[in-house]
């Protein structure tokens, strides 16, 4: 997400910093350029004239002129001002409600609500530890029921059963009655879509909205539709009293504008963000990290978050203890670690959430291949254990057995070999330690997936 317009706000704004002082005319030479890559970002008119006033206000002020460092000045009031738009802080769910919550999920048809309700089941049960149930109104499209039980089988939370031969009204009486009488914590609505905006379907969830009362209406919308996602969020939010929204499909939005709009637009905050099909792909909204993101400076709080989450702890305090007793880092710890990454997202999401990616060559981060990882560990897996351990055994021989069990190439071999080589000094140079040496070592691994950046292979570009 993001990819177009980091690249081209990361390469405008990185010609400032260098500069001793900021005139008002290289500061509206840079603000054109910003002003333009937020056009192409498809961010919507009336937010990209509203931003451009109000940076361009600040910069040509005092706040720039009396600062040691202009350059970094400006990039902060930019940093400052994009978190502005999209809401400075994360806007938590309100379930202050007497048992139970009611989340009613509105949107257009397509844009991902019945998966997202299963997804915001299984954050609330896994992350808030509420008891949850799940209940679709949707009676219209052939399945939608079917497809919210199969889903909340799979999160291993509550479904309350329907049929199409209900009310939507009659549906979700009997689902709050039940919600009630099991004492659940929050009860989460699916409600029907439409291919487009009309009064038959704002009528529906006008009535299900008084009926129900929730505590919380989500507007689920497609992050690809750009600014048109806050257009309609906002014909939403003129029928229903929204108190969210949630992006969703953000990680196929290489522009960013539906998030940079929706806020501006609508006056609510994103509140959750989906980056990808798995049914844990959906976070917190954090506008402050994503406006860090959006100008190439990385994301290590996310970061650090998902690798205390994803990274098998055990697993890593062993490996500590093994290279703290000199014991050395060997394949299959390797394996081990390509297997942390994977669970993490792989390298390409990994490098999305680091610092100093603005200063790659415009679209490096894109010759990322996670496939590689999979490569590797066959190469691996056709290893014998004592190749594993003591790899400085492989002669031709042995090497040409690996890869013909792996379907690989030599070369392939002899890569992964130098990427170990490395990884061996990165672990040599931590001494074992906690997860924050972890993530160092994961940092460590950059360029494995795409053979390393431009400045050596398999090193992580410092900023």
């Amino acid at each position: 997400m993001f990819d177009n317009l980091t690249d081209r706000l990361s390469g405008t704004l990185r010609k400032l910093t260098g500069k001793g002082n900021l005139t008002e005319a290289n500061i509206q030479d840079a603000l054109s350029e910003v002003r333009r890559a937020l056009l192409e970002a498809d961010v919507a008119l009336s937010v990209v004239k509203d931003f451009v006033t109000r940076v361009s206000l600040r910069a040509v002020g005092q706040e720039v002129s009396k600062s040691l460092t202009p350059g970094q000045a400006f990039i902060k009031i930019v940093q400052a001002e994009l978190e502005s738009i999209m809401g400075t802080a994360n806007a938590e769910l309100d379930l202050k409600a007497t048992p139970p919550a009611v989340i009613l999920m509105a949107g257009l048809q397509g844009a991902g609500k019945t998966t997202t309700a299963a997804k915001l089941a299984r954050w609330l049960k896994n992350h808030l530890k509420k008891s949850v149930m799940v209940v679709s109104a949707d009676v219209y499209r052939p399945a939608a029921i079917q497809q919210l039980q199969t889903l909340a089988l799979e999160v291993d939370v509550a479904f309350f059963a329907s049929n199409n031969s209900q009310t939507p009204s009659a549906i979700a009486a009997a689902a709050l009655a039940e919600a009630k009488r099991k004492f659940v914590d929050v009860l989460i609505v699916d409600t029907a879509g439409r291919l487009a905006i009309d009064q038959e379907m704002m009528g529906e969830i006008q009535q299900l909205h008084s009926q129900l009362n929730p505590v919380e209406t989500l507007f689920v919308v497609d992050a690809m539709t750009g600014q048109d996602a806050a257009n309609t969020a906002k014909a939403f939010n003129d029928a229903l009293p929204l108190t969210g929204v949630v992006l969703t499909k953000a990680d196929g939005d290489a522009r960013g504008g539906a998030a940079l709009s929706v806020r501006h637009i609508t006056g609510k905050p994103i509140k959750f963000i989906g980056m990808g099909e798995k049914i844990d792909a959906l976070e917190p909204f954090y506008p402050d990290r994503i406006a860090s993101r959006i100008l190439g400076m990385g994301d290590m709080l996310s970061l650090i978050e998902e690798a205390e989450k994803k990274v098998d702890k055990v697993k890593a305090e062993k490996l500590a203890r093994k290279i703290k007793k000199g014991k050395g880092f060997d394949l299959e710890d390797f394996k081990e670690q390509l297997a942390q990454m994977q669970n993490m997202g792989g390298v390409a999401s990994i490098m999305d959430k680091m610092p100093g990616l603005g200063g790659l060559p415009p679209g490096a981060e894109k010759m990322v291949d996670d496939s590689k990882f999979r490569q590797m560990e066959a190469i691996i897996n056709s290893m014998t254990p004592r190749e594993r351990t003591n790899p400085d055994t492989l002669n031709g021989s042995r090497k040409r057995r690996i890869t013909v069990g792996s379907g690989t190439q030599i070369q392939d071999l002899n890569r992964l070999l130098k990427q170990h080589k490395q990884m061996q000094k990165v672990m040599k140079k931590m001494k074992g330690g906690n997860m924050a040496n972890m993530m160092r070592g994961l940092g460590g691994m950059q360029g494995v997936a795409g053979g390393g950046f431009p400045g050596g292979p398999g090193q992580f570009p410092r900023s």
